[in-house]
C-alpha cells in the first residue's frame, strides 16, 4: 500500500471526533458537526445528571412514591449507568462525552469504590459475627445451620424463626454455641454467655396479630460487655405507585431510639432491616451507628441478588468487611462481618 494512503488512513479517524473538522466541504462537515456535537451534548448532559443522583439523592423527594428512596436502595446500579454512557460516547466517538463522564466516574469511585478494597488483615478483628433471614419457608434448617457455623462466627443472628424449625436450629448449633435466646421469630446464638435479653417493641402502628421481631441481649465476651440487637423491620414493596415503606421507616426509628437509650457503651445490630444503608427510611440507624466498610454483599433476592438488605452495623466499633456466605434454603443470603471493638469496657 502506498505510503499516502496509510498516512490517510491514520489521520482521517481521528479528525471525525473533532466536531466541524471537515466544514470547508460546501457546509456538509458543517451540518455533520453540528449532529455530533448534539449528540456529545446529550450524553454529557446525562453524565451530569447520573453524577448528580449519585451526590445529591437526598434531594429527591420521597413525596410522591417514595421515589428518593427508592433511587437510594439501587443506588450503587448508577454505575451501570456510567458504563452504558461510555459505551456510547465511545460509540459516537464524543471527546465532550468522554471528558463530561470523569465526573459521574469520580463521584461513584468516592462513594463506593473503598468497597472493593481488601477488609484487612486475618486477626485484626475482635468478633465475626453472621446475620441471616433463615425464611419461614425453609426446607433445610439443619443445613442452613451448618453453612452458617462454617464460617465460625462468634455471633448468629437469625430472623423467621418459626416453631417448627426452631428446635432443629437449637439443636444444630448447641455444640458450637451454648448460649443462645429467641424472641418472637428472632433469635441469637452466641459463643459467649448472654444476659439481660428481652424483647424490643419496634411494631409499627396498624400491625395486628403476633408481631414480635426484636430483641435485645448483652454478650459477655473477652474484650468486654456488648449490647446485641437483633431486628426484622417490615417489608417494603416496589409497584406502580412507587416504594411502600412507611411502616419499615416507622419501625426504623424505634429501633433507632431503643439503640439511643441504650447504656452498653458498644452495640451490635444484626437485622434483616428491608433496607439498603443509602436509604433514608433507615437515617435513625445509619446516623448513630457504623456500616461496612468494605465489601457490597448484597443479599436479596439469594436467586439474583441486587441490594444488601440484610445489616451489620455497630456503635464503638467498626464493621470491617461483609461478605455473603454461600446460598441456604432462604430467599436471602447470609453475610457475615468482622467487628473491631473501639474500646474494652
Amino acid at each position: 500500500m502506498p505510503k499516502a494512503a496509510v498516512s490517510w488512513r491514520v489521520r482521517r479517524w481521528p479528525r471525525r471526533w473533532v466536531p466541524g473538522a471537515d466544514a470547508g466541504a460546501g457546509g456538509g462537515g458543517a451540518a455533520r458537526g453540528r449532529s455530533v456535537r448534539a449528540r456529545g451534548r446529550v450524553c454529557a448532559a446525562c453524565a451530569v445528571l447520573t453524577a448528580g443522583l449519585l451526590v445529591f439523592h437526598g434531594a429527591v423527594p420521597n413525596s410522591v412514591g417514595r421515589l428518593g428512596s427508592l433511587l437510594e436502595v439501587f443506588l450503587p446500579w448508577l454505575g451501570l449507568a456510567v458504563v452504558a454512557l461510555f459505551g456510547v460516547a465511545l460509540l459516537r466517538r464524543s471527546a465532550t462525552a468522554l471528558v463530561a463522564l470523569l465526573l459521574p466516574t469520580a463521584v461513584w469511585t468516592y462513594l463506593f469504590g473503598g468497597l472493593f478494597l481488601p477488609g484487612g488483615k486475618p486477626g485484626e478483628h475482635d468478633l465475626v459475627v453472621v446475620q441471616h433471614n433463615v425464611s419461614d419457608e425453609n426446607p433445610d434448617p439443619a443445613g442452613t445451620a451448618l453453612t452458617l457455623a462454617d464460617a465460625e462466627p462468634d455471633l448468629i443472628a437469625l430472623q423467621e424463626v418459626v416453631p417448627p424449625a426452631l428446635s432443629v436450629y437449637e439443636r444444630t448449633l448447641a455444640a458450637a454455641y451454648p448460649y443462645h435466646a429467641v424472641r418472637g421469630t428472632v433469635g441469637l446464638w452466641s459463643k459467649h454467655p448472654l444476659t439481660g435479653v428481652r424483647l424490643l417493641d419496634v411494631r409499627p402502628q396498624g400491625v395486628a396479630g403476633p408481631w414480635s421481631r426484636g430483641m435485645r441481649a448483652v454478650v459477655h465476651t473477652p474484650q468486654g460487655e456488648i449490647a446485641a440487637y437483633v431486628a426484622h423491620l417490615p417489608s417494603v414493596r416496589v409497584g406502580a405507585s412507587g416504594l411502600a415503606s412507611s411502616r419499615r421507616d416507622e419501625s426504623a426509628g424505634l429501633l433507632g431510639k431503643a439503640v439511643a437509650a441504650e447504656e452498653v457503651g458498644a452495640v451490635v445490630l444484626l437485622g434483616d432491616l428491608n433496607g439498603t444503608v443509602d436509604d433514608r427510611g433507615l437515617a435513625p440507624l445509619t446516623s448513630r451507628m457504623n456500616v461496612a466498610e468494605r465489601g457490597f454483599a448484597f443479599s436479596f433476592p439469594a436467586a439474583f441478588p441486587l441490594a444488601r438488605i440484610d445489616q451489620v452495623m455497630a456503635r464503638s466499633a467498626t464493621v470491617g468487611h461483609i461478605r455473603t456466605l454461600p446460598a441456604t434454603g432462604s430467599d436471602h443470603l447470609p453475610v457475615a462481618a468482622r467487628i473491631t471493638l473501639h474500646s474494652r469496657t
